[in-house]
Formats: C-alpha cells, structure tokens, sequence
C-alpha cells in the first residue's frame, strides 16, 4: 500500500497541502468552519512528500501543483474547484455526514 493511500484511509477527511498555498488554507478553514477535524499533511514538510506528490499527480491525472488534494471517506474527491464546487452544490455536507466527519 503506498503512503497516500495509507494515509487517505486514517481518518474520515484528509488533506495534503503546502505550507505554502493559499487555496489549501482555504479548503482547511472551510473544513474547520465546518466542523470537521481533517488530517492535514504538508507535502513540503512530510519526509516522502515528494513521493506522495507523485503519487497524486499521477491519481489526478496532472503535473504540478497536486494540493490540495481532498480524500473523503478514503476516496479522492479531488482539488479545490472540485471541492468548492460540491461545497456551492450542497453535495459536501451531505458526503462528510456520510463519511462520519459530521454528526450534525
């Protein structure tokens, strides 16, 4: 099993960012606004960050950048216009709810 999926599959919500990108500070806060608790890991600061950022590039079907990336329920979901999209669409909750990320 390779680290992203290994990692994906820990808890409800897992995020892999950069500690230097402003659309993953923006899908985290949202996700804490939220409610929920997501794991967050920085690709630019893990010690085989570089090989995860491989790893996504090649399951999102594109180079760089790769963050963020957004696994729900242990399944990619994908990047930010995808996540804010289900998020205007009303489809995030309802997916996070279903993943045991909210209880509300």
């Amino acid at each position: 099993m390779d680290q992203v999926t290994k990692l994906a599959s820990e808890r409800a919500v897992v995020v892999f960012t950069s500690s230097r990108c402003s659309m993953c500070d923006s899908v985290t806060f949202l996700l804490r606004d939220l409610g929920v608790h997501a794991a967050v890991y920085e690709l630019d600061k893990e010690q085989r960050g570089r090989e995860m950022e491989r790893e996504l590039a090649r399951r999102l079907g594109r180079g760089p950048p790769v963050v963020p990336a957004v696994f729900i329920g242990g399944s990619l979901v994908g990047g930010t216009n995808r996540f804010m999209a289900l998020h205007l669409a009303g489809e995030l909750v309802p997916m996070l709810k279903s993943a045991g990320a909210l209880w509300l």
